[in-house]
């Protein structure tokens, strides 16, 4: 059994660190980030699991964690190995990094 724990708690720092952000962090480019890693991050569960990719949609900047939370524990599920999660993790870092909170 692979341990996604360190992709659970990657996702869930950076989803809260979403919820905490000011609105203007989110408006000047924190929520695009977060919604671009939501996307890969369901396009990769989705792929895993043998389905044609379908996009998440925009669901509002103050969504973007909870979308973020969603994707990260969906592929958690579905992760086949342990580089898969050390790949995953490295994602939602960057991406986090990116985003700047």
């Amino acid at each position: 059994m692979v341990d996604t724990t360190p992709l659970l708690r990657a996702v869930d720092h950076f989803a809260d660190r979403l919820r905490a952000a000011p609105q203007s962090r989110l408006q000047r480019g924190a929520a695009a980030e977060a919604l671009g890693l939501a996307r890969e991050l369901s396009r990769r569960a989705q792929l895993l699991e043998g389905e044609e990719p379908r996009e998440m949609p925009d669901a509002g900047m103050f969504a973007a964690a909870d979308q973020i939370m969603v994707a990260g524990h969906d592929l958690a599920v579905v992760l086949p190995g342990d580089a898969d999660v050390d790949e995953a993790v490295r994602l939602v870092e960057e991406a986090r990094k990116r985003a700047g909170v």
